[in-house]
């Protein structure tokens, strides 16, 4: 996570946040990128994010995330122009997201009670619905909610010591995934709710899907972890 601001001439400085999740096959594999700012509309931050994830591209193989954080100061009058200050006289509803469904993969869980509780009361505080999945080995976070509380979510989840290492001296999460990021239909009903579930079967999580509607979600990113 990197926190910077933008100077503009005669305007606000912008603060934003990055967050670049690196995958084991980094720099060949491209990091998945989030960005937030209390000075921003959603609509912004995901033109940004767009933007970068491009430049990231641009950059496979080489190591990128110091170039893209000065792309980022060098290019954000561009790329965002000179709507910050029209956007955020538009009425809220012109700049909702809806509600977004993001699954995540871990790779294992050894302070298993107290990471439940941990991301128990994270999703509480930021208002996320969803499952957090135990099928074997298997693991998953299942997140439904604002777009910007899932992306504070994850900036908890790899800033935060919220496991233990194979000494047992607490550790960051260092082996998370994200599987994928989806808007809802506006008519789709989310989880009511967010708790912890163990499944005993393949199958009776594929139901679990199947009944919240997001069966095409198991189909191309979940079987295939089996």
């Amino acid at each position: 996570m990197i926190q910077t601001k933008v100077r503009r001439t005669s305007e606000p400085d912008v603060r934003l946040r990055l967050v670049f999740d690196l995958p084991v096959t980094y720099p060949s594999g491209l990091p998945n990128i989030s960005v937030s700012s209390g000075d921003l509309t959603r609509a912004q931050c995901e033109e940004l994010r767009d933007r970068l994830l491009e430049q990231a591209g641009e950059r496979r193989s080489q190591p990128m995330i110091h170039d893209l954080v000065l792309w980022t100061q060098q290019n954000f009058t561009s790329v965002i122009g000179n709507s910050i200050r029209d956007e955020k006289r538009l009425p809220s509803a012109m700049t909702d997201d809806g509600t977004w469904t993001t699954l995540l993969h871990l790779d294992h869980m050894r302070a298993k009670n107290k990471y439940v509780r941990t991301v128990e009361k994270w999703t509480s505080d930021l208002e996320l619905t969803g499952k957090l999945m135990f099928t074997g080995k298997i693991i998953l976070i299942l997140l439904q909610g604002d777009r910007r509380n899932i992306q504070e979510y994850m900036v908890l989840q790899k800033t935060c010591k919220v496991d233990v290492d194979s000494s047992g001296k607490r550790c960051k999460e260092k082996m998370i995934s994200v599987l994928c990021e989806i808007k809802l239909p506006p008519d789709h009903k989310r989880f009511p709710a967010f708790e912890a579930k163990e499944y005993s079967s393949i199958s009776e999580l594929e139901k679990e899907f199947n009944m919240a509607g997001l069966s095409n979600i198991f189909n191309e990113f979940v079987i295939g972890l089996f």
